[in-house]
C-alpha cells in the first residue's frame, strides 16, 4: 500500500467539538488516514490516549505511519467500531473523555480502482468491501442476490426512485453474462432511468451507495452504536459524528433525541414510571456543514453533516 491520501472533512470543527484536552482517552471509530486522530494526539499531548479501529488494511498501516511520532499514545484494532465494547475492554479502557466518527468513504478508496468503489471507474471491479478478508463483495450481492433483494436495497438505502426497474434489468444482464466491473453496472442503471431524471448528477451514485451499504452492513446496529459509544463518556465527554447521507444522518439524530429525552412513558400515565434521564445536552441543535471554502477545495465535504452531543451524567 502507497500514496494513501485522504483529507479529513472539517476538521477544525470537529476537534472544537471534542474540546480535546491532555490527559483525555479517545476513541475514533473510523481512523481513515489518520488526520481526525492525528489532531487529537496532538491537542492531548503530552499525555492523552487514543483507541482507534477500522476495517480497512491500507487504511490501518497509513494511519499507523502517520502517528508514529505519537508511539505509546495510540493504538488501532482491526474492527468494526461498532464492536466498541470488546475492543475497549482489550484496550483495557471503561471511560472516555471523546469519541470521534467519520462515516464516510476515503478519498483514497474511492480513487482507487482496485477497490471498486466508484461508479466513475468502469474498469474497476465490482468489490465495495471496507474489509478485503470478508467474502461478501459488491460483486456477489449483484450477481446472486434476488430481483427483489436487490429493489429492497436500492430502494432503502440508496432512496431510488427507480430501483424495481434497475433491479429487473440487472437480474436480466446477468442472464447473458456475470456483471463483474463498475462500468458494466454503471451501464445497466443508466439504461433503467429516464434521461429526464439524469439531470441531478451521475445516475449510477445512489445505486453504488446502496449496493455498498448492504456490503458493508454500515447501518446495521448503528442506533444502539452511537447510543452505547455515548454512554461510555465520561460526565464532560464529548461525542463528534460526521455523515454523508440522510440515512445515517437520521439515525444518528433519532440516537441523540433519544438520549437528550427525561421521560420516555406513555403520556397517559399520570407520573413517571420509567425512571430515564436527560443523558446529554446537544451542542449542535441543527448540524454544521461545512464552509464555501471548504466545499471548494474539498467536493466530499459538500454532503457531510456533524452533530456534537456532551455528556451530562
Amino acid at each position: 500500500m502507497s500514496g494513501f491520501k485522504h483529507i479529513p472533512v472539517m476538521l477544525e470543527e470537529c476537534l472544537q467539538g471534542l474540546n480535546v484536552r491532555d490527559g483525555g482517552i479517545y476513541f475514533d471509530g473510523t481512523i481513515g488516514g489518520g488526520g481526525h486522530s492525528y489532531e487529537i494526539l496532538k491537542r492531548s499531548a503530552p499525555s492523552g490516549r487514543l483507541i482507534a479501529t477500522d476495517l480497512d488494511d491500507d487504511a490501518i498501516a497509513a494511519a499507523s505511519a502517520r502517528l508514529a511520532e505519537f508511539d505509546g499514545r495510540f493504538k488501532i484494532f482491526k474492527s468494526d467500531y461498532k464492536n466498541f465494547e470488546e475492543v475497549l475492554e482489550k484496550a483495557n479502557v471503561d471511560k472516555l473523555d471523546g469519541v470521534m466518527l467519520d462515516f464516510g468513504v476515503s478519498s483514497w478508496q474511492l480513487d482507487s480502482e482496485e477497490r471498486g468503489f466508484s461508479y466513475m471507474k468502469p474498469s474497476a471491479p465490482l468489490d465495495m468491501r471496507m474489509d478485503r478478508s470478508q467474502s461478501l463483495s459488491a460483486e456477489t450481492v449483484v450477481n446472486e442476490y434476488s430481483a427483489k433483494e436487490l429493489a429492497k436495497i436500492l430502494k432503502e438505502y440508496g432512496e431510488e426512485k427507480f430501483a424495481s426497474a434497475i433491479a429487473a434489468n440487472i437480474a436480466k444482464a446477468r442472464e447473458n453474462k456475470r456483471i463483474t466491473t463498475c462500468g458494466e453496472l454503471s451501464a445497466i442503471i443508466e439504461e433503467s432511468i429516464p434521461k429526464k431524471f439524469q439531470q441531478n448528477g451521475p445516475a449510477a451514485r445512489k445505486s453504488f451507495q446502496a449496493i455498498r451499504i448492504a456490503v458493508n452492513g454500515e447501518l446495521s446496529g448503528l442506533y444502539d452504536c452511537v447510543t452505547g459509544l455515548t454512554r461510555r463518556l465520561k460526565k464532560g465527554g464529548r461525542i463528534a459524528i460526521l455523515t454523508f447521507h440522510s440515512l445515517e444522518d437520521r439515525i444518528v439524530k433519532q440516537a441523540f433525541r433519544y438520549l437528550e429525552q427525561t421521560c420516555i412513558c406513555d403520556k397517559s400515565l399520570p407520573v413517571c414510571v420509567c425512571g430515564k434521564k436527560k443523558e446529554i445536552e446537544l451542542i449542535t441543535k441543527k448540524p454544521i456543514v461545512a464552509s464555501v471554502k471548504e466545499m471548494t477545495l474539498n467536493t466530499r465535504s459538500k454532503c457531510a453533516k456533524l452533530r456534537i452531543a456532551e455528556k451530562i451524567i
